[in-house]
């Protein structure tokens, strides 16, 4: 009998589990109710039933792995790996010194071989990156699967930071290797978080920790690691408050739009007005675009507040062209976000927003960056076909800080090249060059040209004699409310005569 033998109670009769080693050297498991027969006139003894229980005992051992386990990998999951990590915790409020390190792990561009080779391939890879961490491990290391491509290690025994960072970079340096997919080689980095363990901080809150810090590494460019210190808490905090404002932002009519004019370079005539997003939450400073429009395509709330923009500048831009009809009328140029304009249901939106306005959708125009559009030359190019066919126009934003090819600026319909406020707040003989070159090339394409970012008079000489034909900037108007448009309007046009001189004069003092 072996020495892990237990024994329990059944009714008034003991049980008795104990295992035997067989002949062939396996172990075999054995249930034994033990009956005290010994006042029994015919028996006058100890009787043992016994049973083989082996196949019962390895189904249990079987469903206590599965369930402790990752069935893809073999390694430990969330569960077990919180159980061990708080175990850790535990043992620290005896031993204060008896430091341990948790290293939060996530595979740089997964998706990307999920999407090129398929998830069976992804799952190869998963099990070649279990296998690697494993062999840069201690066997005092712990090892789990989070899920996807995140994994997790505890380290026990740290006595400074710089033992775990070294574990990190150890990690770091096994993934320098290609793994063999599909008989290719793959290069994949990795971002590493590092949380120190504290008797007074849960397992669930130092993983966390991690996770913070892994995702600060991904922000720091990926492929490094990072250690967790307080004011990443505090940032993850405060963004998540900001978060929170944010999904009742709509409903509590906190955001708004604001307008900044685009009127010709050489009369100063207002041709139309560029959107822009504004965000004034109750209680708090105003919150700049460059904080929260990031926060939201994050979190998931980008296309809500992108559908309220279409909508809320059709709205508006129908109720100028009522109010001042021009030839040509006045334009409203709208910014789309990448994750809206490749979202399914972005033409739909658009098309909601043209006929609740009843605008004219010529002027309207969708304004998107030139990262968007080389992003997926084929969906662009279909879903730019699809909003010429709803009459709307379209302009690339920023362009000549991209990288857009030539040949492809030909085969999208835009209508418009906007030129990144960057060549123009600097006007030097670099800069004027590649402004020239951009407005040259429009002219070429038979499209229109806006500067970005006017703010001094030469600027506004050189973008005339460079023969520019509209620009928005401080030095027109900055972005104003709905309700101050109309009276811009209306100031513009009663001295369209002084300004034309005015601009003249400033193109003819260069």
């Amino acid at each position: 009998m072996s020495a892990g033998s237990r024994s329990v109670a059944y009714g008034q009769n003991p049980i008795v589990e104990f295992r035997l080693r067989h002949a062939d050297g396996s172990w075999l498991h054995f249930e034994c109710v033990v009956r005290n027969l010994t006042q029994h006139k015919n028996i006058g003894g100890i009787v043992y039933n016994a049973r083989d229980i082996t196949e019962r005992k390895q189904t249990q051992e079987e469903l206590l792995f599965n369930a402790t386990h990752d069935a893809l990998t073999g390694l430990p999951n969330r569960a077990l790996f919180l159980g061990r990590l708080q175990s850790v915790v535990d043992r620290m409020k005896r031993h204060p010194h008896q430091t341990a390190a948790v290293l939060f792990i996530d595979l740089d561009g997964f998706k990307v071989v999920n999407d090129c080779y398929g998830h069976a391939t992804g799952d190869v890879l998963i099990k070649a990156v279990s296998n690697r961490l494993r062999a840069c491990m201690r066997s005092d290391g712990t090892i789990a699967r989070m899920g996807g491509d995140e994994f997790t290690v505890l380290v026990e025994d740290v006595t400074d930071p710089s033992d775990a960072i070294r574990v990190a970079e150890r990690i770091q340096s096994s993934f320098a290797k290609p793994f063999l997919l599909e008989g290719h080689e793959v290069f994949k980095s990795i971002s590493i978080g590092i949380a120190l363990t504290s008797p007074e901080v849960p397992a669930e809150a130092v993983l966390q920790n991690a996770d913070i810090a892994m995702y600060r590494a991904k922000s720091q460019g990926k492929a490094c690691s990072e250690l967790f210190d307080r004011a990443m808490h505090e940032q993850v905090m405060s963004r998540l408050l900001l978060e929170a404002k944010l999904r009742y932002a709509l409903e509590n009519e906190e955001l708004a739009l604001h307008y900044q004019p685009i009127v010709a370079v050489d009369t100063g005539a207002v041709q139309g007005f560029e959107a822009l997003l504004r965000w004034q939450p109750s209680g708090l400073n105003s919150i700049p675009p460059s904080t929260f429009v990031p926060l939201a395509e994050q979190c998931g709330l980008i296309v809500p507040i992108s559908v309220w923009v279409l909508k809320k500048a059709c709205l508006e831009a129908a109720s100028w062209q009522r109010r001042y009809p021009a030839d040509p009328p006045l334009y409203v140029s709208i910014n789309i976000s990448s994750k809206h304009f490749s979202h399914a249901g972005f033409i739909g939106h658009v098309k909601d927003a043209l006929v609740e306005s009843a605008v004219d959708p010529r002027c309207i125009t969708i304004e998107f960056t030139e990262g968007l559009a080389m992003n997926d030359v084929a969906a662009t190019g279909q879903t730019m076909s699809q909003l010429r066919t709803l009459g709307v126009k379209m302009s690339i934003d920023d362009f000549g800080t991209g990288y857009s090819s030539l040949s492809y600026l030909r085969r999208f319909p835009v209508d418009t090249l906007k030129i990144d406020q960057s060549f123009v707040a600097t006007m030097d003989a670099e800069n004027y060059a590649i402004v020239r070159t951009i407005i040259g090339l429009a002219r070429n394409l038979d499209l229109k040209v806006v500067a970005e970012g006017v703010e001094t008079t030469k600027q506004h000489r050189l973008l005339a004699l460079a023969g520019c034909e509209s620009a928005q900037g401080h030095l027109f108007a900055e972005p104003m409310p709905a309700k101050s448009v109309g009276v811009f309007i209306e100031s513009n046009r009663r001295r369209p005569s002084q300004t034309k001189q005015r601009a003249l004069a400033r193109s003819a003092g260069l």
